[in-house]
């Protein structure tokens, strides 16, 4: 049994989990170590329930510790806490990088500790403590890398801990997760990223550029906002399978860039596109970590109180899940407009139906 928990890294990550024990888990003693600002922060906001004074003193009496910090620090904090483990404690840790993660756990770690590498397939635009969500991980995948010597009862242990967040948890190897998350998370961000540096050099020629780079363009390139601190370790320490990953991405570029000049060529993209659409309805959508292309309703409401909450009320009768909202302009005794963007074109045919049925100018733009 699980009794005292040590979260190395009081951020998004360390902090969400945190939040999401305190309320499940209510038992477990939590203690946090990070700068002592961060600590007395999370103290006040009942996060945590021990501030650590040092490394030493965060691990001395656990029984499981989450390194929650960011990937290129996990190898110090390891060698810094190796020498103050008990006997058989768990440490696992939440990089997207487990293959370099785990050589390091094996190598620095003592024998008697049980290493399981994790990596929570969620996260936030927010960083830090103050943007830690107790439901950050609700229904999100994580990932477990157990090594064939772990002790079933210890992985029980931690998957239990991580269940208690909302979690799902996947266990596959390293070099599978590594190689998976190559193509579905470290390529994404690269390819947002080069997307919006591709229209940002247009931008310069063409002012309204970004103007109109909106609805789908700023869903799919969500992920350009990271911090490219975080990124550089990652790209780093899973460089291989990132470049294998990027090749293929070329390969097929290359493949539409040549049929383009070809006579006849568009048609023979028509499979390209089938397969595509295809298999993205394979995926799974009660998951988070996946990016959706998202349908956009735009509302037109006056500057008045209660207007928003009409709205969310309107479409919640319908039952009518919102997953995005933004005011896009307002104008003080007028009005202004909202984007919801909705799961997919029934909803959002659904509640243009529903707005304008409830005194609202609500339309779509196909």
């Amino acid at each position: 049994m699980v009794e005292r928990v040590a979260i190395i890294g009081i951020g998004v990550i360390g902090g969400s989990i945190a939040l999401a024990w305190k309320e499940r888990l209510p038992a477990l003693h939590v203690i946090g170590y990070d700068k002592p600002q961060i600590l007395e922060d999370a103290r006040q906001r009942g996060i945590i329930d021990h501030q650590a004074s040092s490394l030493s003193d965060a691990v001395s009496h656990a029984d499981v510790v989450f390194i929650a910090v960011p990937l290129d620090l996990t190898k110090h904090v390891m060698e810094s806490i190796a020498p103050h483990l008990p006997l058989h404690t768990i440490v696992t840790d939440v990089g997207s990088v487990k293959q370099p993660v785990i050589e390091n756990a094996n190598r620095l770690l003592p024998e008697s500790t049980c290493f399981i590498g994790g990596h929570p397939m969620t996260g936030s635009e927010l960083s830090g403590l103050e943007g830690a969500d107790a439901f950050l991980f609700e229904n999100s995948l994580y990932i477990l890398c157990p090594e064939e010597s772990v002790d079933p009862k210890q992985y029980s242990m931690v998957e239990d801990l991580i269940e208690a967040t909302g979690a799902r948890v996947v266990s596959i190897n390293a070099a599978t997760h590594d190689k998976i998350v190559a193509s579905v998370s470290h390529l994404p961000q690269l390819v947002a990223t080069t997307l919006v540096n591709v229209a940002s050099d247009q931008h310069l020629s063409d002012a309204l550029t970004l103007q109109l780079a909106a609805g789908g363009f700023r869903d799919m390139t969500r992920i350009a906002s990271s911090s490219f601190d975080m990124w550089a370790s990652v790209l780093e320490q899973n460089s291989s399978e990132v470049e294998i990953a990027l090749t293929s991405m070329i390969d097929h570029l290359d493949f539409i860039r040549h049929q383009l000049t070809q006579q006849g060529g568009i048609q023979t993209l028509r499979p390209i596109f089938e397969r595509a659409s295809a298999v993205r309805e394979e995926i799974p959508r009660d998951f988070k970590g996946f990016l959706r292309p998202l349908c956009d309703v735009f509302v037109y409401a006056k500057d008045q109180p209660g207007v928003l909450a009409h709205i969310t009320g309107t479409l919640f009768s319908q039952d009518i899940s919102i997953k995005d909202i933004e005011l896009l302009k307002i104008r003080e005794g007028t009005g202004g407009a909202f984007r919801i963007s909705l799961e997919d074109e029934q909803s959002a045919d659904a509640a243009v139906n529903a707005l304008n049925s409830h005194g609202c100018r609500a339309h779509r733009i196909h």
